[in-house]
């Protein structure tokens, strides 16, 4: 989908009511939109804000507006009050709000981050998640603009870019060439970052975990061998499934103007060790100095 399209503005479901205003015989849908916003509001107020207090409910309500709305936007109907309009009434407020908060679920169980922890599977953390996207996405005020759909779009994209990174580094490490890294935690843009700069000497490695020897050794080796870092490179790339490629090839367009510059260059040994160890390898790296 292209966000572009997305501008600030009444959120959907105030659009579809605006249309249904508009209708001649409008008194028994808008009842039943009515009862059915009402029961939503109520169970969202239960689940998620207060459903004791004005401010509570009056918080569920923006939220149903939200998802509702989130719902419609995706669902590809027609860019008209009319098109909306006609597909809440179709399926009903109830089941328009269970599509709308199933896009909230899916966009929640993605990575926020290129980061694996152990609390990743914890319920307690996952709930709290679910609930936080939901309240920032999903929280529309029925007279003012909304653009909760354009930032769904943007974390939908920016999460499944940050699922294809840790993917491409669980297979690096798992094809580790001194054997698979089975930690379960991952920063997956150090792995990543290790595997393309130790890719530059050309020795056919997959190097997904690294020590503080190893980056010495790899400094040293390429000053003194000047390698032909855009063949190695190449080289590496035929070694990795094909929908990681355009990742790591990006990876590789980023650090080849930076770090392995400096590898390259003139500068400190030293220097460039801590810089790699902290800004590249960071938790990918062995403690131990051997």
């Amino acid at each position: 989908m292209n966000i572009t399209i997305h501008t600030a503005r009444p959120p959907q479901l105030v659009q579809a009511l605006e249309a249904l205003a508009q209708r001649a015989d409008n008194q028994d849908a808008a009842v039943t939109l009515f009862h059915e916003l009402s029961g939503i509001t109520v169970l969202v107020a239960k689940k998620f804000t207060n459903d004791r207090t004005a401010d509570g409910m009056l918080e569920a309500f923006h939220l149903t507006v939200g998802c509702i709305s989130l719902a419609i936007s995706q669902a590809g109907v027609a860019d008209s009050n009319e098109a909306r309009l006609s597909f809440l009434l179709q399926h009903g407020a109830e089941y328009v709000f269970q599509m709308g908060f199933r896009h909230i679920k899916e966009l929640s169980a993605l990575p926020y981050v290129a980061y694996v922890s152990d609390f990743d599977n914890d319920a307690f953390i996952q709930q709290r998640n679910l609930k936080a996207i939901f309240m920032e996405i999903c929280s529309a005020d029925p007279v003012s603009t909304w653009n909760g759909d354009a930032v769904y779009q943007n974390e939908l994209l920016d999460r499944k870019r940050n699922r294809t990174i840790i993917d491409c580094a669980k297979w690096l490490r798992k094809n580790n060439s001194s054997g698979p890294v089975k930690d379960t935690e991952i920063d997956a843009n150090a792995v990543i970052s290790i595997a393309v700069i130790f890719a530059i000497s050309g020795d056919g490695r997959i190097v997904a975990r690294t020590g503080q020897r190893d980056i010495e050794n790899l400094i040293n080796q390429a000053r003194d061998t000047r390698p032909d870092v855009q063949a190695n490179w190449s080289a590496f790339l035929k070694k990795i499934p094909p929908e990681f490629q355009p990742l790591l090839r990006e990876r590789m367009e980023d650090l080849g103007g930076t770090i392995v510059k400096k590898i390259l260059g003139k500068t400190r040994i030293k220097t460039v060790l801590t810089e790699l160890q902290d800004q590249y390898a960071g938790s990918e790296q062995d403690i131990d100095y051997s």
